[in-house]
């Protein structure tokens, strides 16, 4: 029986904490429910997912749709794309059956990969290995949740680079409908008239538009991530905020751009230190930051609380004491500097 490798590249990078990660795998629980009632679905696909951030790790190897359960998703600091693609490559030369003068090889695997950001590594040699050994072997298909994606870059390695244009929760059920249905065609196709390339579905009615790659695109930072640890639970948490233009202020005919706050969300620690690569080197001054969150692990009252020693976030309850759940500091809340303070960002 010849398969159809399906793999999910899914970037878990700290911008996708919150609603975006719950949203890829809700869908991913609705694909698999839908597939397994296709059957040529049932009959040929078989699922792999592979999570990255600073790095990349298989969360599940390319199991039969019917045995086929999706993971929880980890959150993981940093967006290292070129770490991620060769870890996959490396993957399919271990587990797609390659064709041979005794016998026929697995299809061409098809590969979905999500993001929501642009690389924190150097992609280069990777791209470069995929282009020459893999490219003609696989299928990528390229999807850019937001507009925050260097889609150029993306279409160095696929010829079908989408963007997800809203990410709400029709959007992103309609999307996850036409990765269903796009699995689906293919399937049919492979197993009626034996074309061995992915069949993607239409995209009119939904919020997805193709990408022309060609086209000059603009790369901007849509998310301040910053990283605590709750010292009453020792738990880390990640705390996201949203770019926007403050179009009140105006300093040198530029717009003051600052971030709001999303939320607060506690994560894996051992899973975000395995997918992590290491502290950035950017800072954020917390003038620019608007919202204070509660610590999502204790529910202290201040989730944000800087502590003087060693520059670290931890929390503090509406007393005002706290102690620093990095290095142990215990001291008292005091008002900030007017002129705010630098704290490090997560790599995004």
């Amino acid at each position: 029986m010849r398969r159809l490798p399906v793999y999910f590249l899914v970037d878990v990078s700290e911008s996708m904490v919150g609603e975006p990660i719950k949203q890829v795998e809700n869908g991913m629980r609705t694909i698999i429910q839908e597939l397994r009632a296709d059957p040529y679905a049932l009959e040929t696909v078989y699922v792999s997912v592979i999570a990255f951030a600073g790095k990349a790790k298989s969360l599940s190897p390319l199991t039969e749709l019917f045995k086929f359960y999706p993971p929880i998703l980890p959150i993981g600091g940093g967006t290292s794309l070129g770490k991620a693609l060769n870890f996959l490559m490396d993957d399919i030369e271990q587990s797609v059956v390659k064709t041979t003068a005794e016998q026929k090889g697995d299809w061409k695997p098809i590969i979905f990969l999500f993001t929501d950001g642009n690389p924190t590594d150097d992609t280069a040699a990777a791209f470069a290995r995929w282009n020459s050994k893999f490219k003609r072997r696989a299928n990528i298909v390229a999807i850019s949740i937001g507009d925050n994606v260097n889609t150029q870059l993306l279409g160095q390695v696929s010829d079908n680079v989408l963007r997800l244009t809203e990410t709400d929760e029709t959007s992103f059920n309609q999307f996850f409908e036409w990765v269903t249905d796009s699995i689906k065609t293919t399937s049919v196709s492979l197993s009626n008239q034996g074309i061995d390339d992915v069949n993607l579905a239409p995209i009119s009615g939904i919020n997805l538009e193709k990408v022309d790659t060609k086209a000059p695109c603009k790369v901007d930072e849509n998310f301040a991530v910053l990283l605590g640890k709750c010292p009453n639970t020792t738990k880390p948490y990640l705390m996201k905020y949203a770019k926007r233009l403050s179009g009140s202020e105006v300093i040198d005919d530029f717009n003051v751009v600052d971030f709001k706050l999303v939320g607060a969300y506690q994560i894996d620690e051992e899973q975000y230190d395995l997918l992590s690569d290491g502290k950035s080197n950017r800072n954020i001054n917390t003038n620019n930051l608007t919202g204070a969150p509660t610590c999502p692990c204790c529910g202290n009252q201040w989730g944000l609380v800087i502590c003087g020693e060693c520059g670290q976030i931890s929390c503090a309850d509406n007393s005002g004491k706290c102690k620093c759940a990095w290095c142990g500091t215990e001291g008292q809340i005091s008002e900030i500097d007017p002129s705010g303070l630098d704290i490090t960002r997560g790599r995004g």
